[in-house]
């Protein structure tokens, strides 16, 4: 009587079957994405150290974060949640309050001629131990507040959001000058010192 061999089992398709479970679980994983800031850096200054002109204190709004999360506005213990009304306070500024910063003229054709700007300053200083966490959120309520202050701006102005502006500005001469405008009278200035060991001060 003859034996009868088993059958094999056809195994050349699994490397397909593999392939296909690989791309199905490399298309459906979700990967986090880490929280960043998104930043344009102005372009390199040509200047020596020395010829640098001194800035008023007047000019500069302080905030402090340091290495328990405290947070200090112009010396102030501030809440998060504060910082950015006291910032856009700060950076509309007043020219009859001598606590206020300094303005200037300047020639903006958009808005008629010379017009008066603020010479605000936002100097933020972390602590080396200051968490993430709070970095992200205090760097987010001071961009904030210079939107917010833009697109005021830029409504009772323009009769256009901020937003609105620079979408026209892609197509439209006219509103690349007003939105140039905008950032003229309001330039976002957040000067970021190195970190420091602040510790609880």
């Amino acid at each position: 009587m003859a034996r009868r061999n088993a059958p094999e089992i056809n195994a050349g398709s699994m490397a397909d079957i593999a392939f296909l479970l690989l791309i199905f679980f490399l298309v459906t994983t979700t990967m986090d994405v880490d929280t960043g800031l998104t930043r344009k850096l102005p372009p390199p200054i040509d200047v020596p150290p020395e010829d640098v002109p001194e800035v008023k204190q007047r000019n500069v709004f302080v905030v402090l974060a340091n290495a328990n999360d405290d947070l200090l506005v112009e010396g102030e213990p501030t809440l998060v949640s504060d910082l950015r009304r006291k910032a856009k306070d700060f950076i509309i500024g007043d020219a009859n309050n001598e606590n206020m910063p300094e303005f200037t003229n300047k020639n903006i054709p958009a808005l008629g001629g010379m017009y008066p700007v603020s010479k605000q300053i936002i100097s933020l200083q972390n602590d080396r131990g200051t968490s993430y966490d709070l970095y992200i959120k205090v760097q987010n309520e001071l961009v904030g507040a210079y939107n917010d202050v833009r697109n005021e701006f830029a409504m009772r102005k323009f009769g256009k959001s901020y937003k609105e502006l620079e979408e026209l500005a892609k197509t439209s001469e006219g509103a690349e000058q007003q939105l140039d405008a905008v950032k003229d009278v309001y330039p976002q200035r957040i000067s970021e010192a190195e970190p420091k060991n602040i510790g609880d001060q």
